[in-house]
């Protein structure tokens, strides 16, 4: 029983040494896309927690935002978060489509307010703004 404790302190360890290591790597990543990306899905987190609480944001886009932010605290992936590079990927999709979403709902200025990160990053994620068909006036 004792070696069992033993190898599972041991592997817990070295799950949050690997962890620390992989923040301070993040830290150290010069400013670009690569930083950007590190940021993201802590960056979502946030904007997730933001958004839910805010009252300017329709039911059906705090539900979109919700399901994604369970999604990406969800342990079970389409794929696996140890792959490097693709791992994370499903998650990224996942977020970068209910924000798509939740931007088609709430305001512009509202998400950018939730947006921790780079905002041109979340003006990238959006797209244009949307704008009204403008009618032109009848001729005479």
């Amino acid at each position: 029983m004792r070696d069992w404790l033993i190898w599972l302190g041991t592997g817990f360890a070295l799950l949050v040494l690997s962890w620390a290591l992989l923040i301070a790597a993040a830290r150290l990543l010069p400013p670009g896309i690569l930083r950007d990306l590190a940021a993201f899905v802590p960056d979502c987190v946030t904007t997730v927690r933001r958004l839910r609480k805010d009252p300017r944001v329709p039911r059906r886009a705090k539900i979109a935002i919700i399901a994604a932010g369970i999604w990406v605290a969800s342990p079970i992936d389409l794929i696996p978060e140890f792959l490097p590079v693709i791992g994370p990927l499903d998650d990224i999709i996942v977020v970068a489509l209910a924000l798509r979403y939740a931007g088609r709902q709430v305001p512009r200025d509202v998400l950018l307010a939730a947006w921790p990160g780079d905002p041109h990053l979340m003006e990238r994620l959006l797209g244009r703004p949307r704008t009204l068909p403008t009618t032109p006036p009848p001729t005479p």
